[in-house]
């Protein structure tokens, strides 16, 4: 059989990494063979962005995962192995705010990655607009949209439409799908040749619109509505939950600074839960702004968008919210109301109602009702979701064992593993299938002897 070769890629994102190791028969052909993950590691601590004070922290933190990637690399396949580190919206506000600790850290970071037997390729931080698409051709290349291999090694292009991919991470959440519609702002176009098909694909990243990011801005908000007295009002926050917190926690970041009061920042003030779901979306509406546009069509904040259609796969924390709602609510998310109503009911539960529901779920657990209705508006009011569409949307965290993301599109886009032009119709056959045949053609031998044998005895 060909020998498996293997890529390993660090996805440096905002509140976290995650390492994954890639694995793939490497045939004669561009080492073509179809990529799955071997296995995968989250780094303890926050994301690498978080280390500006302390960048050779950010390369100590990786160390367990790679440590395990040796080990998870046959030995021998250590030199041959390509590793990646991509950074997403974490970084991309730090390079905003501090390009010079942006660029310590990601030396840092590479120092360490130099330092293991891979074949280290670079760490850079990814533009929103790559994250969108490397997401988008993960997601398709894993549901084999694009080109699937036949049962006899031949490559078959399927006559399917490609899905579109939704990412919601930590800072930014990003839409990325096919379509046919003129692209008015063409900065969210991208052109595609993958396999010898051209696909125009849309894309946009909202920068301080992911989950960290949106619970900040909406503490702001709502510090900012009650002039900062010692004790806040949080319709979002269950009844019976309280926290006491410095306003530099809410003031740290690019996406809050403009809001940021004249106060001194170790300042603390009290948050206590009111649990109050009209209130909250009420809030949480006020972080889009549905009113500015200049195109035929927005989304939100004046972003051009055209409507969307086909399949959607929303993943990363989209695939968290709607799971806590299936399983710890038990509720069914199939229609834009089931969301609302589901979002509602969080808020409505009290804190240790939630806490029993899902003890170990402690940290976050406060945090679900505000961005279950981030999640509603984001859908409905910004990208425009309806009952007829809103059921197209599969919200999933893996393919088979593959998590979905843009680690594995980023690899396959460096690695030159989707060719542009489309591969020769035929290739040899895998040796997986070729077994199988040899012991068909045994069996079916076998058979057709004592057949045979039976047959003459008789006579």
């Amino acid at each position: 059989p060909p020998a498996p070769q293997y890529g390993i890629v660090l996805d440096a994102g905002s509140s976290h990494t995650a390492m994954f190791v890639y694995k793939w028969p490497a045939d004669k052909e561009n080492d073509t063979g179809v990529v799955s993950e071997h296995s995968m590691c989250d780094v303890e601590g926050p994301g690498i962005s978080s280390y500006s004070a302390n960048p050779p922290a950010a390369g100590t933190s990786l160390v367990h995962c790679l440590n395990q990637a040796l080990r998870d690399v046959p030995k021998e396949k250590h030199a041959g192995t390509p590793l990646y580190l991509g950074a997403t919206a974490g970084m991309r506000l730090l390079n905003i705010t501090n390009p010079q600790a942006s660029d310590t850290v990601l030396s840092a970071v590479a120092t360490t990655l130099k330092s293991y037997p891979f074949d280290f390729r670079g760490a850079k931080i990814l533009s929103g607009e790559d994250e969108g698409v490397f997401g988008w051709v993960t997601a398709n290349y894993l549901l084999e949209n694009f080109i699937k291999r036949g049962w006899l090694g031949e490559w078959i292009q399927p006559q399917k439409k490609t899905l579109g991919a939704m990412d919601f991470g930590g800072a930014s959440t990003q839409i990325t799908f096919e379509t046919r519609d003129t692209i008015e702002d063409p900065r969210n176009e991208v052109m595609l040749k993958l396999y010898g098909q051209a696909y125009k694909v849309y894309t946009h990243s909202f920068l301080c619109y992911g989950r960290d990011q949106v619970l900040k801005r909406l503490l702001s908000k709502l510090l900012q509505a009650e002039s900062y007295q010692a004790t806040v009002q949080h319709p979002c926050w269950p009844m019976g939950y309280h926290k006491s917190l410095p306003l530099s926690s809410v003031y740290d970041s690019p996406c809050t600074e403009k809001e940021r009061p004249s106060l001194a920042l170790n300042t603390t003030i009290t948050v206590v839960g009111t649990g109050n779901g009209s209130l909250c979306s009420l809030h949480v509406s006020k972080l889009f702004d549905f009113t500015s546009c200049s195109f035929s069509h927005c989304s939100f904040d004046g972003i051009f968008q055209p409507e969307v259609s086909g399949n959607f796969i929303a993943f990363s924390a989209f695939f968290y919210t709607v799971d806590f709602i299936q399983m710890v609510m038990g509720r069914p998310v199939r229609l834009p109301s089931d969301l609302k109503d589901a979002a509602e009911a969080i808020c409505a539960t009290s804190w240790s109602e939630l806490l029993q529901k899902a003890p170990k779920l402690e940290k976050r657990l406060p945090d679900y009702c505000p961005v279950s209705t981030f999640v509603y508006l984001l859908t409905t009011k910004g990208y425009k979701f309806n009952n007829h569409s809103f059921p197209n949307i599969a919200f999933q965290k893996k393919v088979g064992e593959t998590s979905i993301g843009w680690a594995l599109g980023y690899m396959l886009n460096l690695t030159n593993m989707i060719p542009a032009e489309k591969p020769s119709s035929h290739k040899s056959m895998l040796y997986n299938y070729w077994v199988i045949l040899i012991l068909l053609f045994v069996v079916t031998t076998l058979t057709s002897l004592v057949t045979a044998v039976c047959l003459l005895r008789r006579s």
